[in-house]
C-alpha cells in the first residue's frame, strides 16, 4: 500500500474537491492527521464544503512536492465525526486553528475523515499509478 499519511505530513497543503450540482469544486485545503486509511480534515458547517459533503461524500484530495516531482490524490467517501478528543488533537496540534476555533466545543468546527479508497500518483520516472485499498 502507498503510505500516503507520511507524504501528507510533508506536504500539509493540496486541493480538496467535492461535488456540488454534479460539478466538481475544488478549493485549497490542509491535511491534518491520518489513522490507518482515514485521512482527517476540517471545516466549519457554514461552508458551502460541509453541505457538499454532507449532500454527496465522494471527494478527494491531491496534493505534490514543491518541485512537483511527485503528485498524490486519495478519493473515497467523508464522514463527519463529532470526537471531542481528536477534535482537541487538532487544535493541540495545528496553532492557527486553535486561535481560529478557540476550543474543541467549537459549535462551527466539523472534524471528518476521508475513508480512502483509492491511491493515485505521478511522477517523472514512473509516470502514473493507481491503487484500490
Amino acid at each position: 500500500m502507498i503510505d500516503f499519511s507520511n507524504f501528507f505530513k510533508e506536504n500539509l497543503n493540496g486541493i480538496f474537491t467535492t461535488v456540488e450540482d454534479g460539478k466538481p469544486k475544488s478549493r485549497a485545503f490542509q491535511f491534518l492527521f491520518a489513522d490507518g486509511k482515514k485521512v482527517y480534515f476540517c471545516t466549519e458547517n457554514n461552508k458551502a464544503v460541509f453541505r457538499q459533503i454532507k449532500e454527496n461524500p465522494n471527494v478527494s484530495f491531491c496534493t505534490h512536492k514543491a518541485d512537483f516531482s511527485y503528485v498524490l490524490s486519495i478519493s473515497g467517501k467523508a464522514t463527519f465525526v463529532n470526537d471531542i478528543n481528536l477534535k482537541a488533537r487538532t487544535l493541540d496540534e495545528y496553532p492557527a486553528l486553535k486561535e481560529m476555533f478557540k476550543t474543541p466545543n467549537n459549535p462551527i468546527l466539523e472534524l471528518f475523515y476521508v475513508d480512502v479508497e483509492e491511491v493515485d500518483t505521478f511522477d517523472f520516472v514512473n509516470g502514473s499509478k493507481k491503487e484500490k485499498i
